[in-house]
């Protein structure tokens, strides 16, 4: 699938006109709904080959992938597969049973990681994952997301010393047809 294919598809499939509410709080009269093609195997294959291929252009010293829950989690497995790394999943909070970890996976401080996300507006889920790394003492210094919605989290994630590597921006999947 070309990158233009895949912005069609996605566009295609996961574009909603109306009126949302966002994460970040704000309104939008779109809504790019991650879950319409990160549950498609026929879109997370290609996403996953090209998230995969950022992080070695991008990253190249990335020795572990990190994927938020719930979103970026399937993304972050196809890029693991695609690309042999493995990967973390990152809770929104400590789960209050068993290991209580934050992070989930086998990872060794000091490690390069590369934060794969899904949509990215404000930046605001980003940077918790980013904290949360940094705080277990990994190494975070780019971030691959599908789209970048162009609402201010490349700036934000600048801020925490993050580059943000969209696929994708807002702008070119409006104007996919």
């Amino acid at each position: 699938m070309t990158r233009d294919e895949l912005a069609r598809a996605l566009r295609a499939v996961a574009y909603l006109e109306g009126d949302f509410v966002l994460r970040s709080g704000r309104r939008s009269r779109y809504y790019l709904d991650k879950y319409r093609f990160e549950t498609r195997p026929d879109l997370l294959a290609p996403l996953g080959k090209a998230i995969a291929e950022a992080v070695r252009e991008h990253e190249p010293d990335a020795e572990r992938l990190a994927g938020p829950e719930l979103g970026a989690v399937a993304l972050a497995a196809a890029a693991s597969l695609e690309s042999g790394l493995p990967f973390l999943i990152v809770r929104k909070e400590a789960k209050g049973y068993g290991t209580s970890n934050r992070l989930e996976g086998v990872h060794e401080e000091g490690e390069c990681v590369c934060l794969v996300e899904d949509v990215v507006t404000s930046g605001g889920a980003a940077v918790e994952a980013i904290e949360a790394l940094r705080e277990a003492r990994l190494r975070v210094s780019n971030a691959v997301c599908v789209v970048d919605r162009e609402e201010g989290g490349v700036d934000e994630l600048a801020r925490h010393a993050v580059r943000l590597r969209p696929l994708f921006r807002a702008s070119e999947l409006l104007n996919a047809s």
